[in-house]
């Protein structure tokens, strides 16, 4: 063999102890056929640059789909009762807001001077309450010191069963206060208005109190009669006058608050004039009744 031969027939390098195996096409044809066949993707219509194809009940709008959605409703148990609460809240907040406001309007109507007026008023109350604070504090300082407390304990009694005889009418007072008189032409003025005046002068301080030669007392009452009232059974007709003893200072701002007894008789056509007096004589008396069955606790 020519050196030209031996260059074409040289073989590769000999397989070594390292070398990879050769192909098994055996092998490689079994497990081909044990794969399964490749199928091919389909080829959707976004790629062939159509439309996307729509789900079942796309045909629908959107209100259609947002009322499908809300309808029927889906509560449970705990969504209701929250409700249910969250609703009792909102209600009772408005009619609190209501209420306040209701209460508030005579206020927010007034002028600036009737504010003040109304402010001065309960002022004096205070100061009125803790005027009597003292005086019972007082009181109780003359009993603990005094060398003969049975002889103090019984001054004091006749003076608490005078007071007490003031506001039951059974004895005459006299004092600072106030006349008010009512003018009724027209015939407009009845027994709620005239117990306004009566309870807006009690609150103001008032200790006695006469109307047209009657005497009020905590049980008196007043009814509509005629072209008249009616005190306690007594008729009275207009002009009805009031003899109000107590501060003239705290008596007669407390008629002519906003709203008050003074404006809701001119409302019905009606006057009301009020006038201080260093002196009022309320002599009108009620007869002393004795309980029928009531007793003092400490017989």
């Amino acid at each position: 063999m020519s050196d030209h031969e031996h260059d074409r027939t040289t073989p590769g390098p000999a397989a070594g102890p390292h070398s990879a195996p050769g192909p098994r096409p055996a092998v490689g044809g079994r497990l081909r056929k044990e794969l399964p066949d490749e199928v091919p993707a389909p080829v959707s219509a976004v790629e062939d640059g159509g439309t996307p194809p729509e789900p079942p009940g796309s045909d629908l709008t959107g209100r259609q789909r947002l009322v499908k959605g809300l309808w029927p409703p889906r509560v449970t148990r705990a969504q209701l009762i929250v409700a249910v609460l969250l609703f009792g809240l909102g209600f009772g907040l408005a009619v609190q807001v209501a209420s306040n406001s209701e209460g508030d309007s005579a206020l927010r109507g007034a002028r600036q001077e009737d504010l003040v007026r109304i402010l001065d008023e309960l002022d004096d109350r205070t100061e009125r309450l803790e005027d009597e604070k003292q005086g019972l504090e007082k009181q109780r300082d003359e009993l603990e010191n005094s060398s003969d407390q049975a002889e103090e304990a019984r001054r004091q009694t006749a003076e608490k069963e005078r007071q007490l005889g003031i506001l039951a009418g059974t004895v005459a007072a006299q004092g600072p206060g106030i006349t008010l008189v009512i003018e009724d032409t027209k015939g407009m003025v009845k027994a709620n208005m005239l117990l306004d005046a009566v309870q807006e002068l009690r609150a103001a301080g008032a200790e006695a109190i006469q109307l047209d030669g009657v005497r009020v007392v905590a049980g008196t009452y007043l009814s509509d009669s005629g072209n008249g009232v009616s005190v306690d059974g007594n008729k009275i007709t207009a002009p009805y006058r009031f003899k109000v003893i107590g501060k003239p200072q705290d008596l007669e701002p407390a008629l002519n608050i906003p709203g008050g007894v003074v404006q809701t008789l001119e409302k019905e056509q009606a006057t009301a004039s009020v006038e201080r007096s260093a002196k009022i004589v309320v002599d009108a008396l009620r007869p002393a009744k004795q309980p029928d069955y009531a007793r003092s606790s400490s017989q």
